[in-house]
């Protein structure tokens, strides 16, 4: 099947589904869930990470990456999941995170044991003459990015936590040692694999300040030599199988990089993840803000993309919701008087464009964001470093908290709700590590009894694996000026597709093209209502209208 016919879905194993009572998923539980997962006819699964990790940063700050932490099971585990999965048709792709390593894997413990050979595996660099650190440069978790290497006198960088020192790529045994790690779970049935910031690997050797009002991102983000990076790992391992599938997570990524990380002949990725569209309810570029989303922001960063990687021969990977984003149905949709038709209609806009569309656990039954009410709900890092941030600004408790609970990864991460068990949602038989608190009305017991979100999920992946028109169809945009509707053009030769979505509680009629008078609905998530040249579009409505040409 070819990758644009393909959805896959991401399952966070620590809150999937929990087979032995401690309060966090497993990778047994997954086993268990496999029926369900075959139910949504997905054709992969993205994995976060569940190698040995001292779980500073959730798995992201990788002690071992050849081993799986007992926390989630045991290589046996692994190797029957990926059997279990394949017997239904579903492939699996693991998390490669190479920008940096846990302060207790064994490479930095040896560098700071004096191995010299190791202390090139990382940014090592004296501080400046006055004690300051080697560069002004922040961390993406706040604070400055270095942390003194020991009593050496030196610092290390880490872009995030100071538990995940940054790999210094420009040393070919890191390079090698990646190959290694993807090769290792190729020969373990893996046939996927998305590389965590992988755009942030191709920092300079010379290592300088940011000048005045410039954020240091842009120092170390979409260098060039992240390319070559990428066509010398792949010609070593992924890429030596064409059916594997990757994708890279991009941090700030420009456009025209996307595309040439992502078009075939470039031999680096399958397709890119960008954020842009999940910045326009961010004030001026900060996240922890509280301010309606930009529509007109969204619809033209979405077109743009769209338009931008269709016209030049890039891939997108199409998605609202990962484990590092609030819920998507709380930030564009209203949860409070349209949950379901939200969630739908979201669901709509990005599984017809072109791309390969992601669903993240619970989207498919529209869970939405916890309902918490004090900072110690949350468990995040990042979380709880804004928290203290924004008191230290001046905020008062109440005022921090709330922007806390607006933008925490935590919003994401509570754990699947199976059914309306008070405590638990169905997800353990002890204490979840993250408390559920929406499951008395959102769970998948009831959704699939009667709900209609995870019905219309299998139609829209269905339409997919039908339809050329969705899966390889070129891309134009539509009402581009209107202020509440998101519309697009899908083509092929012999047909046409027009893609209405409503993104407010409002009525609205929207005209269409003259050509589609008379057209298909080939599926919304309310009872048709198209008159002549006219659409009236409920509040969060979605239709999509097939014509043949």
């Amino acid at each position: 099947m070819r990758l644009s016919k393909k959805v896959i879905y991401q399952i966070y194993p620590k809150s999937f589904y929990d087979s032995d009572g401690d309060g966090i998923g497993d990778l047994r539980g997954i086993i268990e869930k496999i029926p369900y997962l075959a139910r949504l006819n997905i054709d992969m699964i993205w994995f976060n990470p569940f190698f040995v990790s001292p779980q500073h940063d959730n798995g992201y700050d990788i002690e071992d990456y050849y081993q799986i932490d007992p926390l989630f099971g045991t290589m046996a585990d692994f190797d029957e999941l990926v059997q279990g999965l394949r017997a239904v048709g579903i492939d699996v792709m693991l998390d490669m995170v190479f920008n940096h390593t846990s302060t207790q894997h064994e490479w930095f413990q040896k560098a700071l044991a004096g191995d010299s050979t190791y202390q090139h595996y990382y940014y090592l660099r004296p501080g400046k003459a006055n004690g300051d650190p080697p560069t002004n440069w922040q961390s993406k978790f706040g604070g400055s990015a270095w942390a003194p290497f020991g009593d050496t006198g030196q610092y290390y960088l880490h872009l995030y936590d100071p538990s995940q020192a940054d790999l210094d790529w420009h040393n070919p045994a890191v390079r090698q040692a990646a190959v290694d790690i993807v090769n290792y779970w190729q020969q373990k049935g893996v046939r996927g694999f998305r590389f965590d910031v992988i755009n942030v690997i191709g920092k300079d050797q010379q290592l300088v300040d940011a000048p005045p009002e410039t954020n240091s991102k842009f120092l170390y983000t979409d260098r060039p030599i992240v390319h070559d990076y990428l066509r010398e790992l792949s010609a070593a391992s992924f890429g030596q199988h064409a059916h594997d599938i990757t994708v890279g997570e991009l941090s700030s990524a420009t456009l025209a990089n996307s595309v040439a990380y992502t078009k075939p002949e470039n031999h680096e990725l399958s397709m890119v993840f960008n954020f842009h569209h999940l910045k326009t309810d961010y004030d001026h570029g900060n996240k922890w803000t509280d301010r309606p989303f930009d529509f007109m922001a969204l619809k033209q960063i979405i077109n743009d993309w769209a338009q931008g990687m269709a016209d030049s021969g890039g891939w997108q990977a199409l998605f609202w919701n990962n484990h590092d984003q609030p819920r998507a149905v709380n930030r564009f949709g209203d949860v409070d008087h349209y949950r379901v038709k939200s969630a739908e209609m979201l669901a709509t806009v990005m599984h017809l464009l072109r791309g390969t569309p992601f669903i993240y656990m619970g989207e498919e039954i529209g869970m939405t964001d916890p309902h918490y009410h004090q900072i110690d709900d949350y468990v995040d890092v990042e979380s709880h470093n804004a928290y203290r941030a924004l008191r230290a600004q001046g905020h008062s408790d109440r005022a921090a908290f709330h922007l806390v609970h607006v933008k925490s990864r935590d919003n994401s991460r509570t754990p699947m709700q199976w059914t309306d068990e008070p405590t638990t949602a169905g997800f353990t038989t002890g204490t979840p590590w993250l408390r559920p608190t929406t499951q008395a009305t959102i769970n998948v017991a009831a959704e699939l009894d009667h709900g209609e979100i995870f019905n219309y999920y299998q139609r829209l992946i269905q339409l997919r694996k039908t339809y050329d028109v969705i899966s390889d169809g070129d891309y134009q945009p539509l009402l581009l000026d209107h202020p509440q509707v998101l519309a697009y053009l899908r083509g092929t030769d012999t047909q046409e597709l027009a893609v209405l979505n409503n993104f407010y509680g409002r009525k609205t009629t929207v005209e269409i093209p003259a050509e589609f008078i008379g057209a298909r609905v080939l599926i919304s998530n309310y009872q048709r209502e198209v008159a002549g040249n006219a659409v009236i579009l409920q509040p969060y409505q979605s239709i999509a209208l097939l014509r043949d040409k």
